[in-house]
């Protein structure tokens, strides 16, 4: 596998993670509510404790993805 195609699958993930990232933001900033409604269906949760595992997912999900997947695409940028 050469560096072309590694910083093409990086640059990939980048955009497909970035856009999940985003997407699952935007979800719980603009509509807490009906996301909170939605999972509550499935799992019996108070709205502290949604908010809270609902943030820690977030950034936990921001620290890996920048991680795992900016990171290497930067390395890969600068060193193709």
């Amino acid at each position: 596998m050469d560096i072309q195609t590694l910083t093409t699958f990086f640059m990939w993930c980048c955009i497909l993670n970035g856009g999940l990232l985003m997407l699952w933001s935007i979800a719980f900033i603009f509509a807490p509510e009906l996301t909170y409604k939605t999972q509550s269906k499935w799992v019996s949760i108070s709205r502290e404790n949604f908010s809270l595992a609902m943030y820690s997912f977030l950034g936990l999900f921001k620290v890996m993805f920048l991680f795992f997947n900016v990171v290497p695409f930067l390395a890969l940028l600068i060193i193709g």
